[in-house]
């Protein structure tokens, strides 16, 4: 893996903390891993050198419904992203690596632990998920 691969699933790992930490303390809301990487599943004997399993996960309702799927793509895509969907919506966001090399961004723009919050408690602020 390049360093930019890997800074790449670092800023996904980081990601993944903040939705676990948004789920920890905003009532109603939970984390949920969906699905692990291929590579992680089917690894055999091959230690796993990527620093989180998850390629995606949920901030769910308490019963077990996605109100906000995030996933990374897998290590043997050509293009890293991360994509934001909305559960029950034809909108998403796409974030790549940011030129920081830290950061995920959307486009230019950095994309935050806040604006993630932010755009989480609109989610579960609207009536479709009541």
């Amino acid at each position: 893996m390049t360093d930019k691969e890997k800074a790449f699933y670092g800023a996904w790992a980081t990601f993944l903390e903040w939705m676990q930490e948004y789920a920890e303390s905003t009532d109603g809301v939970q984390f949920e891993k969906e699905a692990d990487f291929p590579d992680y599943i089917y690894r055999m004997e091959r230690p796993y050198d990527l620093p989180t399993t998850v390629m995606s996960a949920s901030l769910s309702t308490p019963d077990g419904q996605p109100v906000l799927l995030a996933y990374a793509t897998p290590r043997h895509t050509v293009f890293k992203e991360v994509t934001l969907n909305p559960f029950k919506s034809h909108v998403y966001r796409k974030l790549q690596l940011a030129k920081d090399g830290v950061s995920l961004a959307e486009g230019k723009r950095v994309f935050t632990r806040e604006m993630l919050e932010e755009w989480a408690n609109e989610l579960f602020g609207t009536n479709a998920y009541a």
